[in-house]
């Protein structure tokens, strides 16, 4: 048990979806780390898409806007 990892890499989903987060371009990531490919990214992203889904939380907001 322990974090989620990128098939077949030591790779975690969290560090891959940081760097997205982060602002790192997907040709970036996938030519820093030759061992990913773009489907791996999106399964990255869609792992996260399923969390959220299955949350249970009021209503947050998320980003850098203000909401007012």
């Amino acid at each position: 048990m322990g974090k989620p990892v990128v098939m077949g890499t030591r790779l975690s989903v969290e560090f891959v979806l940081e760097m997205l987060a982060g602002g790192i371009a997907e040709e970036a990531i996938l030519q820093d780390y030759p061992q990913l490919i773009r489907a791996d990214i999106l399964a990255c992203v869609a792992y996260a898409v399923d969390l959220v889904k299955s949350e249970r939380a009021g209503s947050r907001a998320f980003g850098t806007r203000s909401l007012a």
